[in-house]
């Protein structure tokens, strides 16, 4: 354990997005479980709102039907407020962060923090530590989401990352890139979520007692939504899909605002999801769970699935999706959290110190 030390951590907490908000949320709170004065950069941007919140009420390319309009709307107003209740710094335009306060330590990440490919806060230097008030400059489970190794990172951002003081990241695409810029292997560590796991409420949310499974995500492909739709009704599950309108899902619940996300991880059968969080949700629960994700979040799933021993649940067509549902965990991706939560520990107290 470090000395007290007053901490910014710089990350996408203002996303209206589940796993944003509970990496931000869970670094903050398990830094001040630590003994540190832990708070987010509470950085402010009219363009970036503005993108944000047009995506949070059409977050899939088709337009939803008008009954799910007003439901993306509640969704956004449940994150607002769930915002307010974040330990928050004061606040600073995003492109002056010369205005931030000075910190004994700034931590950058979670998150696609370094990704340039983000459609609004790609490209953006304060993410790789331009302008910020910092006695010392670390990143926690930073990542490059889908912007491949292969590709590499040009000088003007590689120069950038050298002046961090510690660098972590959270899955091997990244650590590749990292390693590759500065020549330094950077730590893997456990997002957030996953270090900080015990923070995150576990009280199940129970409707009709009936069993369920969340569905977490969008534009799944056909052949996985019939697989699972087949297993749910021979084993007498219903599907929930939270957030999103999967209309092959049973039930609807598309305005559910954090808290009621983290209820229904906790108390559902399985999970079904595309989305690099939902995989994360499921393994602090202990569920079962299959992914076949999107290629804008490829690179993560299958670092994370990777690390952890858990390969078994990114599922190809010619899976058997029905066994992996109606079994339990392995053992071993437990033993191997449980590792890397030590190694992140580690981490830590080295970056903070």
């Amino acid at each position: 354990m470090t000395a007290s030390k007053r901490i910014g951590i710089l990350t996408f907490h203002r996303c209206i997005n589940y796993g944003s908000y509970w990496q931000a949320r869970c670094l903050a709170e398990g830094l001040r479980a630590r003994g540190h004065d832990a708070v987010l950069l509470d950085h402010h941007s009219s363009r970036i709102n503005i993108a944000e919140w047009r995506c949070a009420l059409r977050p899939i390319p088709e337009a939803p039907p008008k009954a799910h309009r007003s439901a993306y709307g509640e969704k956004a107003r449940q994150f607002f407020a769930a915002f307010e209740g974040l330990p928050l710094s004061r606040p600073f335009p995003l492109l002056a962060p010369e205005e931030s306060e000075p910190f004994d330590v700034v931590l950058v990440g979670s998150d696609e923090v370094w990704n340039l490919r983000h459609p609004w806060y790609g490209g953006k230097g304060v993410f790789y530590g331009d302008g910020l008030n910092a006695g010392r400059l670390a990143s926690y489970a930073a990542s490059f989401g889908n912007q491949s190794a292969s590709e590499g990172l040009d000088s003007y951002w590689s120069e950038r990352l050298e002046r961090f003081d510690a660098i972590s990241v959270r899955d091997s695409n990244s650590q590749s890139l990292v390693a590759e810029a500065t020549g330094r292997l950077p730590a893997m560590v456990l997002d957030p979520c996953l270090q900080f796991g015990h923070l995150i409420p576990k009280t199940p949310l129970w409707t009709d007692g009936k069993p369920y499974a969340v569905v977490y995500g969008h534009g799944f492909p056909d052949w996985l939504t019939s697989h699972i739709v087949h297993w749910a009704r021979g084993e007498g599950v219903r599907l929930v899909s939270i957030g999103y309108d999967n209309p092959w899902a049973d039930e609807q619940r598309i305005d559910a605002g954090p808290m009621e996300f983290a209820a229904m991880m906790a108390g559902s059968r399985g999970v079904v999801t595309n989305f690099f969080h939902g995989c994360v949700f499921a393994l602090v629960n202990g569920k079962p769970f299959v992914t076949a994700p999107s290629a804008y979040r490829f690179n993560k799933v299958r670092d994370l699935v990777a690390a952890l021993g858990a390969e078994r649940h990114m599922v190809s067509e010619a899976t058997e999706i029905e066994a992996i549902m109606n079994d339990i965990l392995d053992p071993r991706i437990a033993h191997a959290i449980a590792t890397m939560r030590v190694q992140s520990d580690s981490y830590l107290d080295h970056a903070l110190g």
